[in-house]
């Protein structure tokens, strides 16, 4: 019998998904994505076509939900456990980037201006449950 692919997941970026891929890969799961040329090519047709599709074989579909499940999906400190909020105690932390200095902002027209990544950005952290950054 012959095995049909299975899509268990989607991403907005091709980088995103090549970080999954490497995991399945690295457990001995074969993997195939879908759109990721397309999306590298022109970043902003990624919601109009659902994002990188990644597949696997059917026979593995169980395997890769489960081996994906057991990553964070929220950000960790440097041993690798979940962030705690120092507001409200929830570990939902997620990494942003904000534009509220002046710095940041002048950066950030530099580099609309020049098409160039932006020089500098303030990353913080900010969680979901009562959105407290720091």
């Amino acid at each position: 019998m012959r095995n049909s692919l299975i899509e268990i997941a989607n991403y907005q970026f091709s980088s995103e998904a090549y970080l999954f891929k490497g995991k399945l890969e690295s457990e001995g799961i074969e993997v195939f994505l879908q759109n990721e040329n397309t999306i590298n090519t022109d970043p902003l047709l990624s919601t109009a076509l659902g994002g990188v599709k990644l597949f696997v074989n059917s026979e593995d579909v169980i395997q890769s939900k489960q081996i994906l499940d057991a990553i964070p999906e929220y950000s960790l400190n440097d041993k690798g456990e979940l962030l705690t909020c120092p507001n409200c105690g929830s570990q939902k932390i997620n990494m942003t980037t904000t534009i509220k200095d002046i710095k940041s902002f002048l950066a950030f027209i530099y580099g609309l201006l020049t098409l160039s990544m932006p020089l500098f950005s303030k990353q913080k952290y900010k969680c979901e449950s009562c959105n407290f950054e720091f």
